[in-house]
């Protein structure tokens, strides 16, 4: 339970840094990015694998580059769940969903 905890509030803090680089993301405070890391995780774990089973084709045909579309449509749909969560179009969702498993990927996934 400890490490969910942490592993959220790491995502929530990932999701507040976006904000910032990105003008097209709103979050309205600090249990908004909570609540949007929590919604996350939930779509991530549930909707997100029947979707890249399903793009499982053209994901193959683009050498993995699909990935990245589903990613973005993950944080557009956590947009559309959370209010105060707002990400302005796909273009900002996409570039923002590279950067935040580029984040994940370099401090989130740390081994002690």
């Amino acid at each position: 339970m400890k490490k969910l905890l942490i592993h959220w509030t790491i995502s929530a803090i990932f999701l507040y840094v976006l904000s910032f680089l990105f003008d097209g993301i709103i979050i309205n405070n600090a249990l908004t990015a909570i609540a949007a890391a929590i919604v996350m995780g939930l779509v991530n774990a549930t909707i997100k694998p029947v979707l890249q089973i399903i793009a499982l084709p053209i994901t193959f045909l683009t050498l993995g580059l699909f990935y990245l579309v589903i990613n973005a449509l993950m944080l557009m749909l956590v947009s559309a769940l959370v209010s105060g969560f707002y990400v302005s179009g796909f273009a900002t969702a996409f570039f923002a969903a590279i950067v935040l498993s580029v984040l994940n990927a370099v401090f989130a996934n740390k081994k002690p």
